[in-house]
């Protein structure tokens, strides 16, 4: 499960959307306006379109809840695991304040069974860092970050496309026919 396009393709795909047509409208010259008024109108354009990108990014994320179906799918399939694995006094959390793609594990294990559960839960599907509670975690975004990212990632190939089709308009539109 690649957790990003599982749980935000909708984000993603309303981001390349959304750049689409925020490309189509801002870079359209008009012949009447000077080119002031075509770089306000391109500017205003894109950032109004940028923060549509990054609140559907949240909503998605917070109050929809996506972000904690990912957090209770990930947690009950490391259970899974961990019964599996016949450690059922290991428990795993995902870290919730803020939300990341972090488990933190907490029991009765020896040094051996912690460092291989460390390595298996690794390969947990969209976690991105295991560590034990009393021993110190490395750095992990927070997921909300991670998905606007992406989003704004997805809207600048939204204004790229855009771009390219404005381009090759403007190309073709010497020729008439």
């Amino acid at each position: 499960m690649n957790f990003l396009w599982d749980l935000y393709w909708p984000v993603i795909t309303a981001a390349v959307v959304i750049g689409v047509v925020a490309g189509r409208i801002g870079f359209r010259k008009d012949k009447a306006v000077g080119r002031e008024a075509y770089k306000r109108k391109r500017s205003l354009t894109v950032l109004i379109a940028t923060a549509a990108v990054l609140i559907i990014a949240w909503v998605w994320h917070g109050p929809v809840g996506t972000g904690e179906r990912f957090a209770r799918s990930t947690e009950q399939f490391t259970r899974k695991v961990l019964d599996d694995w016949e450690m059922a006094p290991v428990q795993a959390a995902v870290v919730r304040s803020p939300l990341k793609r972090s488990l933190v594990l907490s029991g009765p294990a020896d040094s051996f069974q912690r460092s291989e559960l460390v390595r298996i839960l690794n390969d947990v599907p969209g976690v991105g860092e295991v560590h034990w509670a009393d021993s110190g975690s490395g750095f992990a975004l927070p997921l909300l970050l991670e998905v606007e990212l992406a989003a704004l990632i997805s809207f600048g190939l939204g204004l790229l496309l855009a771009y390219l089709l404005e381009l090759r308009r403007r190309y073709n539109a010497q020729w008439s026919w």
